[in-house]
């Protein structure tokens, strides 16, 4: 059975953040979804540097799916046109109430899951420069945090992306899945690589 994974975007979202996790996951052989959440219903979305990316379909036409995670990009005006939406909130919701993967990174984190106070009990991290609108009981300074109490992952800004974006892989499709497209990569230095969960080689 395939992994289902909702991509949301919307005008302002950091392009660099939304097209690594779509891409690795896709690299995985996950089922992508992008879902523009533009209050016009424009799937045409203007990202925050400028780059456009055309969404698959709207939230409002997806948001009654099965999903086995939903991912919300950051860029301060992305996320708040997320913080905005009743309706990705309410999906966001519905994930987490229903024991689904949620992962958020940079802005989203502080501008939507802790503004909606979506998880009461969390570890998470964000965009450093926003750390004052998390939480000192929730805040952690790392690049990339994953607490399995509530099926909650978070990382930091753009280059923390790849870190995000294996982490998702490891948790919706295993370790060697992870190292498999990590593989592919050429990962800078520090960046976790999942080679250790390989199978040991037969040189047999």
């Amino acid at each position: 059975m395939s992994v289902t994974v909702l991509v949301c975007l919307a005008p302002g979202s950091e392009e660099t953040e939304a097209v690594t996790v779509i891409d690795l996951l896709v690299r995985a052989g996950a089922t992508v979804t992008t879902a523009s959440v533009a209050g016009d219903g424009a799937r045409d979305i203007t990202c925050s540097r400028g780059v456009r990316l055309l969404a698959d379909t709207t939230l409002v036409a997806v948001a009654d799916d099965p999903h086995d995670a939903i991912v919300l990009p950051g860029g301060g005006p992305g996320a708040e046109c997320f913080r905005d939406s009743p309706l990705l909130v309410e999906k966001v919701r519905q994930m987490h109430t229903s024991g689904k993967l949620v992962a958020a990174i940079c802005a989203a984190p502080a501008l939507v899951l802790e503004h909606h106070q979506l998880f009461p009990i969390a570890n998470m991290t964000g965009f450093p420069a926003l750390k004052d609108k998390i939480s000192p009981e929730k805040w952690m300074d790392k690049r990339v945090v994953y607490d399995p109490r509530v099926n909650l992952l978070t990382s930091q800004g753009p280059g923390t992306s790849m870190d995000f974006a294996l982490k998702l892989i490891d948790l919706l499709l295993g370790k060697a899945k992870a190292a498999e497209v990590a593989a592919q990569l050429v990962l800078a230095p520090g960046i976790y690589d999942y080679q250790d969960h390989l199978p040991a080689q037969n040189n047999a």
